[in-house]
């Protein structure tokens, strides 16, 4: 238990500090883009919103509005489903 502890005391650390190394990807070496690092945001000075998760619940301001994925880039719109939620759904 203790070792288990102090294991995840030092992991927590690394977090912190910002010593872990981000992702890479395999054939290029450069970091690759992660959900965590990428945030659903309106495009500045435009109607449609960026680096969205298709899928994911959208935010009120982004309802029946279009936005592009962040790996694929393709389109989606926020979309009403059935059960009173809205998600983001292929165009």
């Amino acid at each position: 238990m203790l070792k288990r502890l102090v294991i995840t005391t030092a992991a927590a650390g690394l977090l912190a500090t910002g010593l872990a190394a981000a992702p890479a990807d395999a054939a290029t070496g450069a970091p690759t883009m992660t959900a965590a690092r990428c945030h659903a945001h309106k495009a500045s000075g435009h109607s449609y919103w960026t680096c969205i998760t298709p899928g994911s619940y959208c935010p009120a301001a982004a309802h029946k509005r279009y936005g592009y994925a962040y790996k694929t880039g393709k389109r989606y719109r926020c979309v009403k489903y059935s059960n009173g939620r809205w998600r983001w759904k292929r165009a």
